[in-house]
């Protein structure tokens, strides 16, 4: 019988927050795989995305708040990690209609980035675009990885989780985004939300990131005069799988982020050269999930009066031994999943408190206030 290869970690989903969570965990560990359905790291929803790190503006809240301490963190990060993949040359945001240019104003007083007026909208120099594909990669060089491999079955036994009866480790992290089917807790509620990104060639040179109804990169060079390579995503369906995103549908998708990036700055002789989908996850109140997995089976025969909505501290649930998830990063990913990931790492490796706002307690809590009359 073929010895089973144990490791200290695996991490299941090569995406930016799979990927970033490998890296940060490296620093304390050598003993990680990363594993991928996938043939390539972020062959999903991360490689389908904009790619664009940008400021949430608005009025103070906590999840603006958020925003802002991720944006700062990953830009800080993605700067560190000196790699032609980041490009950190600021992005002009357009209000979308006169409604929208009078929020804008708004929300002067709030801003929590330095910005100036150009053209017809608001340059913020923070404003980044990273390579999906080659930032992963970047990121997991040094990373032992399994891809192109499906995760069938996920058991427990002595302390040690098993993977397709053939991978074990001590500590499971998934990062699967809006793929949750190894995840068996009713109250870990996520959609997916369908984007597509399309990569152009175009004789216009955009000299800066726009955004407005949808996100246009600078212009890259190409070794063609006077034809530049420029990224434009993304649309949003909320389909329950790929299957329901028809080729029609993809044409149309294009034609419009073409005719949506013309209203920002009118792009000459267009060639699309390539289409990206994915299935981006997003939580029920937007908010990312991260650290253990409260068993909800468990806390329920502990705290039986939580069906009522009676508040019991986070640290007092019933927590999935050695299970952690970072999900829920949404439209985001690029700006959320390295500062996400760290506070993970830093959770598991030296007890550093989770935010409360971004934990799976929150989640579960309100799910099962809704369990009463059923």
């Amino acid at each position: 019988m073929t010895k089973q290869k144990e490791y200290e970690y695996i991490i299941i989903g090569a995406g930016v927050a799979g990927c970033s969570t490998a890296y940060f965990l490296s620093k304390y560990s050598k003993s990680i795989l990363l594993i991928d359905k996938n043939e390539n790291v972020s062959a999903g929803a991360s490689g389908a995305a904009g790619a664009f790190l940008s400021p949430l503006l608005g009025k103070p809240n906590k999840f603006k708040d958020l925003i802002s301490t991720a944006l700062r963190f990953s830009t800080s990060f993605y700067k560190e990690l000196n790699t032609e993949s980041f490009k950190n040359e600021g992005v002009c945001r357009i209000p979308k209609n006169d409604d929208y240019r009078e929020k804008f104003e708004s929300y002067k007083p709030f801003m929590d980035f330095e910005y100036k007026i150009l053209e017809d909208g608001y340059f913020f120099e923070v404003g980044s675009w990273v390579n999906p594909s080659e930032i992963c990669d970047l990121l997991t060089q040094k990373i032992n990885k399994k891809l192109n491999y499906n995760i069938d079955s996920i058991k427990r036994k002595d302390n040690i989780w098993i993977l397709n009866d053939e991978i074990k480790t001590k500590n499971l992290i998934l990062c699967t985004g809006a793929n949750t089917k190894l995840i068996k807790e009713k109250y870990f509620d996520i959609r997916a939300v369908w984007g597509q990104k399309i990569d152009v060639l175009t004789s216009t040179n955009v000299k800066f990131n726009y955004h407005k109804e949808c996100s246009v990169s600078k212009a890259v060079k190409t070794q063609k005069d006077n034809i530049y390579k420029v990224f434009i995503g993304a649309t949003h369906h909320r389909f329950d799988s790929k299957e329901a995103y028809t080729q029609d549908i993809i044409n149309e998708d294009s034609l419009k982020l073409i005719d949506l990036a013309n209203d920002i700055i009118k792009l000459k002789d267009v060639n699309i050269i390539d289409i990206k989908l994915g299935a981006r996850a997003s939580s029920t109140d937007y908010f990312p999930m991260v650290g253990s997995l409260i068993d909800s089976k468990k806390s329920f025969e502990k705290f039986p009066h939580l069906i009522n909505g009676t508040h019991i501290k986070d640290d007092m649930l019933e927590k999935i031994e050695n299970l952690y998830v970072i999900n829920g990063v949404g439209g985001r990913g690029f700006v959320l999943s390295p500062y996400l990931a760290n506070e993970l790492v830093e959770n598991i490796i030296n007890n550093k408190k989770i935010a409360e706002t971004i934990t799976t307690c929150r989640l579960f809590k309100r799910w099962a206030k809704k369990q009463k009359n059923k």
